[in-house]
């Protein structure tokens, strides 16, 4: 007779017991043998030592089957004991799961092409309207390089452009006026790693989010870098960011060339970036357009009506 305490790491011990401990009931029956105590994250085994390498096994099984897909249920568990493959493995190309399970995978031929630029090359740009999901599929390669251990942290940030309003007339410290700039990028993570989860990696500096003018004099190492919203960079603004890669870093960076914010007398750090790296090696562009849009069927017709009220008020300048 045998006592163990295993730890569940990195995911949440109720989604492992079950609602009501039903789960952990189906696996006590499953390994009738031992006697199996759960508080909190820990397990606390008794039992034949044999069976219980074989429960062992088999819960660091159902652990990483919750860490990777973030749900579970009482099929899934018993096709892990019985060592079969679980519906959810034989689902391809997905790049992650949300916090409710449901798979996240490029939904275009455009975002297939990021999927695939982040896999060959260090420094990617996508470019293209909004809708397109470059930001949210961005941050989907970075959580599941992290849950894969490729690389230790994730730091997201964007440029602060004051779009109408002051940031010292704003209401609180620091942090309050500038986390309405990182909003979207906080939406995107909080779909996919679990609350709990999330803000102990952000208390410990796993996941950063940052405003850009917070990455000057860093070297960012062992991580995934993602610039969003790019198109409001200055030059220097983006030149400075694009030099802080260090040693096994991926960095991409995005924006919508069509909604620069910045004073009209001053130039995209974006679009000089695109010009300027387009013949670099190691750097790929990956452009996207309306069709890729996978927001609501509106938000297309908008994007297309827009760029028709552009491109006549370019050809009235031409005359």
């Amino acid at each position: 007779m045998v006592e163990k305490h295993i730890v569940l790491e990195d995911i949440d011990p109720v989604m492992f017991y079950g609602v009501n401990n039903g789960h952990l009931q189906m696996v006590k029956s499953l390994f009738p043998k031992l006697r199996i105590v759960a508080r909190d994250n820990v397990m606390r085994v008794l039992g034949d030592e044999e069976e219980m390498a074989a429960f062992e096994e088999k819960a660091e099984d159902i652990r990483r089957h919750i860490l990777k897909y973030n749900a579970i249920n009482e099929e899934d568990i018993l096709d892990i004991i019985k060592g079969k493959r679980t519906k959810a493995d034989a689902v391809k190309d997905v790049i992650v799961y949300n916090i409710t399970g449901k798979p996240i995978k490029s939904r275009s031929e455009n975002q297939q092409h990021l999927v695939d630029a982040y896999e060959r090359h260090d420094l990617v740009f996508a470019v293209g309207p909004a809708g397109t999901g470059k930001t949210y599929l961005s941050i989907a390669l970075a959580v599941k390089a992290l849950k894969e251990k490729i690389a230790k942290k994730i730091i997201l940030s964007r440029p602060a452009v004051e779009a109408g309003e002051k940031l010292g007339f704003l209401p609180g410290d620091m942090k309050d006026k500038i986390d309405p700039y990182l909003q979207p990028l906080y939406d995107a993570l909080e779909d996919m790693i679990p609350a709990v989860k999330l803000q102990d990696m952000m208390e410990k500096h796993i996941i950063q989010i940052a405003p850009l003018a917070f990455m000057r004099g860093r070297t960012l190492t062992d991580a995934i870098v993602i610039l969003d919203e790019a198109q409001n960079t200055t030059m220097a603004q983006i030149k400075m960011f694009l030099t802080r890669m260090g040693t096994n870093t991926k960095m991409i960076v995005t924006g919508d060339l069509t909604q620069i914010d910045l004073p009209r007398e001053q130039k995209s750090g974006l679009r000089v970036a695109l010009d300027i790296l387009q013949d670099v090696k190691g750097i790929a562009t990956v452009r996207f357009d309306q069709k890729d849009i996978v927001r609501h069927k509106l938000v297309t017709r908008i994007v297309n009506a827009y760029e028709a009220y552009y491109e006549a008020e370019r050809n009235k300048e031409k005359e």
